[in-house]
């Protein structure tokens, strides 16, 4: 493969052409090499699951509502109580069979610290499954608020 010459003739100019076919031979055995190893590489472990005919069981979670107001007042079923009745409330909670879900609701206001706060003395208690409530936003200025009894 010569690019050129020495000499003053015409034809020994340099080539400004590059030659594509030994970077496609190079690309297409990078790929067949790819192609070979890539199922190597998962580690998926392949099981034959034994097969059952069962009746789905009944959604009977039961479920714990929980609310936080912008000033970090905590409600648990819209009955106000400290965070150390919360951790009692936990506590007992966590103990039974299935434990509940809790379903968190927060102001837009409050404090990280105390929604983190909540949900490690929830997890704590054995309580691991949070949901957090929202509403659709349907406008600028919407605002969620919890009711005081």
């Amino acid at each position: 493969m010569a690019f050129g010459g020495f000499g003053k003739d015409e034809r020994n100019a340099p080539m400004s052409d590059i030659n594509m076919t030994p970077l496609i031979d190079v690309m297409l055995v990078l790929l067949v090499i790819f192609i070979i190893t890539a199922p190597l590489l998962t580690r998926a472990v392949k099981l034959d699951l034994p097969r059952a005919n069962a009746s789905a069981s009944p959604d009977t979670a039961q479920t714990i509502e929980l609310s936080i107001d912008a000033q970090g007042q905590l409600f648990w079923e819209r009955e106000p109580l400290s965070e150390t009745q919360l951790r009692s409330r936990f506590a007992a909670a966590g103990k039974q069979a299935s434990p509940p879900e809790i379903h968190l609701r927060a102001d837009r206001a409050t404090r990280y610290e105390t929604i983190a706060r909540v949900m490690a003395d929830a997890q704590g208690a054995n309580l691991t499954r949070i949901g957090f409530v929202t509403r659709p936003d349907t406008s600028a200025s919407a605002t969620v608020s919890v009711p005081t009894p």
